[in-house]
């Protein structure tokens, strides 16, 4: 056993995310575990580009108000304390609400030995129109 030094904050690049979002890296997900854990800190209104996981994405609320939607699916608000899957492959973003801060656990598994493909990819950013307006 050992403790593992923290990582420095990284503010989350403008190309993912829209507005001041924030993350610590937990756990990186070193061999032999695939774990990934990531604090991560939405400001109001902030939120993710659309994205997919190969193996998918459990979400926990620690703090706050934020939002969530799967493409094609409802806006799901969550609160302090709210755990939100996403099944493998499903395109979806998340983030805070137009009016409150919010921060989340994000875990995901890495990529297993002979898995295709990226293990998160990327797409635009949330439309006009997708992500609701402030209040």
């Amino acid at each position: 056993m050992h403790l593992v030094p923290k990582t420095p904050t990284t503010k989350g690049p403008a190309e993912l995310f829209t507005g001041d979002v924030h993350f610590d890296v937990i756990a990186a997900g070193v061999a032999p575990s695939r774990l990934r854990v990531n604090l991560v800190r939405f400001a109001p209104g902030a939120h993710t580009a659309w994205h997919r996981h190969a193996n998918g994405q459990t979400l926990h609320v620690t703090d706050g108000v934020g939002l969530v939607q799967s493409r094609g699916g409802e806006i799901i608000e969550m609160h302090e304390g709210d755990t939100v899957y996403t099944p493998p492959g499903v395109w979806h973003w998340h983030g805070a609400s137009p009016t409150d801060f919010m921060a989340h656990l994000a875990m995901w598994e890495s990529l297993e030995a002979g898995q295709d493909g990226p293990e998160t990819e990327w797409g635009d950013h949330v439309g006009d129109g997708e992500y609701p307006a402030g209040g």
